[in-house]
């Protein structure tokens, strides 16, 4: 996700550097034209409307991709940070589901620990499905598999609303 996010950036940078290069020719063009050669009699007063709404047009495109682009940064920022928070909470819930599995010592400070972490996230999804055990304490808490699967989906439609947030909307 970071690579496509960092790639689109820089897609996105190297579209904005050619409007402005091409702006800044046209705008050249226009003026080594200009002085160049005269405008026919009578038609100077059109050209410079005709030459003015194509700057001005110009003008609100770099405007409108310049905010795109900060846009894109800023959303891409923060979907590293979502990124960031579900990875560590994909590493926790693994931990307390590898831990149950091993039949650790609930008495043990780190189990408590990533107990108490995880409690918050896998309250919600406590009960749904049964966790089978062994007699020697092994559990499989399917429950914690369950939290997995529909954090993930959130976390991904998370990202899509974010792309969607970032996506530049073309015009033709």
């Amino acid at each position: 996700m970071d690579d496509k996010l960092a790639d689109d950036e820089a897609r996105r940078s190297v579209q904005h550097g050619s409007v402005k290069a091409q702006v800044e020719g046209e705008v050249q063009a226009e003026i080594a034209d200009r002085a160049s050669q005269g405008p026919p009699p009578g038609e100077a007063r059109k050209i410079d409307e005709v030459a003015g709404q194509f700057r001005s047009k110009a003008v609100n495109e770099v405007v409108d991709t310049e905010r795109e682009v900060e846009r894109g940064r800023g959303a891409a920022r923060i979907s590293q940070v979502i990124d960031y928070i579900f990875y560590l909470l994909y590493a926790l819930l693994g931990m307390r589901f590898l831990l149950a599995l091993l039949a650790a010592h609930s008495s043990a400070g780190f189990v408590q620990f990533i107990v108490a972490v995880t409690n918050p996230f896998y309250a919600p999804f406590r009960g749904i499905v049964n966790s089978p055990s062994t007699d020697q304490g092994h559990t499989l808490l399917l429950p914690i598999v369950v939290a997995i699967i529909a954090y993930v989906i959130l976390h991904l439609a998370i990202n899509g609303l974010l792309r969607l947030v970032a996506h530049r909307k073309t015009q033709i």
